[in-house]
């Protein structure tokens, strides 16, 4: 079990996403999450209301199973493979986050600020994250897929605007935090 405990390097992890990849193309699917929340909201009726949902989503249903794994695998490995909650991340960006108000920095994967139930009645806290889901999600159709579908399934396919999209996304999270979080919090 020790060896579950530790990062896998790259020469492990990188021929096991390569494998996943290239059998999803011999079965002529693609991975990515935010089309999941296409096939569910066309589920629940959706598509009565906007063209956007009117496809066959029964087609899609191999694709909730990421979504359910990926769930269910993140629970399991919060709860029952993790021996210290703390992320590993360098003393100087621990220092920078508590200068900005985040005392759990560095000591939890999450920060209690932004994701304790206290958060959700703090106004700022709750603002943040409500935007943040809704440009989130937004981008993510927007830009035809999220950071998992254009870098790990784009990417794999040699798709120009999924690395036209990774670039984005990398550009857009500097923006974020060196210019734009500095001046929230």
């Amino acid at each position: 079990m020790e060896w579950i405990y530790e990062p896998w390097p790259w020469y492990v992890a990188g021929p096991l996403i390569a494998a996943v990849m290239f059998l999803l193309l011999l079965m002529g699917r693609q991975f990515g999450m935010s089309s999941n929340l296409r096939t569910m909201c066309t589920m629940c009726g959706a598509d009565a209301k906007a063209d956007f949902f009117k496809f066959d989503w029964k087609a899609q249903r191999w694709n909730l199973l990421v979504v359910i794994g990926a769930a269910v695998g993140g629970f399991i490995a919060a709860n029952f493979l993790t021996r210290d909650p703390a992320v590993n991340i360098n003393p100087e960006t621990v220092q920078n986050l508590q200068n900005l108000g985040f005392q759990s920095a560095g000591a939890a994967y999450l920060p209690d600020e932004l994701f304790s139930l206290d958060a959700l009645m703090n106004i700022k806290s709750l603002a943040v994250l409500l935007v943040g889901g809704i440009l989130i999600g937004f981008g993510a159709r927007y830009a035809g897929g999220c950071t998992s579908g254009h870098a790990i399934s784009g990417l794999s396919n040699l798709q120009l605007p999924s690395l036209i999209a990774v670039a984005g996304f990398f550009i857009g999270g500097m923006v974020m935090i060196y210019l734009i979080f500095p001046l929230i919090f």
